[in-house]
């Protein structure tokens, strides 16, 4: 290694997909990058707040197929530290919902190389709140959870049938492709009408939203093609997303009409 080089690694969280919502901390940071390591969920526009003349690197991970494995994003992540110095790994949404950055995090400081993380917005919160619909409302819901569709040994994860259970909303995550799971559990625990929002590449100017019921649910994903990525949004909230949706359409006019 150059003993002149001060290798630095920053996890930044790159948000849902608008790369109007990445952060001015994460714009900072990719601003002084020498090495950009970025995924498949983190959108490629946020490339230019990074040097023209840094190394940028793809590491994305979609269903069914790897570019690279876990342990090797770890260790090209410390190789190009060492080697140039200060590294940003481009993550999408927020780094620590999801996203293995604590495990990058411990990988990384192993080799005693000074580490930060810039938050991101998380697409479990961000995606539902740009389709109007939120998480929490005094009277409709006090509480909310947000699990993974998928666990490492790719099962469905035991939280979910928990979360049935209750009057919380559910935000579940990477779960498209155990819906039908999700839509038996929430079943047996008579749940059948509870309202139902799928939100496909949220934020994004190719977003698709289906809204259904707990019983509908799998219909309304024949009918409008809906497939990953994609968040599952479950509770009585969703269908409080109309008054909403008319309210932020209506500040957003009126901030249009104050510009002219």
């Amino acid at each position: 290694m150059n003993k002149h080089i001060q290798p630095k690694v920053t996890l930044v969280g790159a948000g849902p997909g608008d790369p109007d919502l990445l952060t001015l901390k994460g714009v900072k940071a990719l601003a002084e990058a020498n090495v950009v390591l970025y995924d498949a969920l983190s959108n490629e526009e946020l490339l230019v707040h990074a040097p023209k003349k840094s190394i940028k690197i793809f590491v994305g991970k979609r269903i069914g197929f790897h570019e690279y494995s876990q342990d090797q994003i770890n260790q090209l992540i410390v190789d190009n530290a060492l080697t140039y110095g200060n590294v940003v790994r481009l993550k999408g949404g927020d780094s620590f919902i999801f996203g293995r950055g604590s495990e990058e995090i411990e990988y990384i400081e192993s080799f005693g190389i000074p580490t930060f993380v810039v938050p991101g917005l998380s697409s479990s919160i961000a995606v539902p709140a740009n389709q109007g619909i939120s998480l929490t409302k005094r009277g409709v819901s006090e509480s909310f959870w947000v699990i993974t569709g998928t666990t490492s040994d790719r099962n469905l994860s035991n939280d979910v049938a928990l979360a049935a259970k209750s009057s919380a909303t559910v935000v579940i995550l990477m779960g498209m492709s155990k819906l039908a799971q999700i839509v038996s559990l929430f079943q047996k625990e008579s749940k059948g009408e509870t309202p139902v929002a799928i939100i496909q590449n949220g934020t994004m100017p190719n977003e698709k939203v289906g809204i259904g019921t707990i019983n509908s649910i799998l219909q309304v994903v024949k009918e409008h093609q809906l497939s990953s990525p994609a968040i599952i949004v479950i509770g009585e909230v969703v269908s409080e997303r109309n008054r909403l949706k008319g309210y932020y359409e209506e500040f957003a006019f009126n901030k249009v009409c104050a510009r002219d």
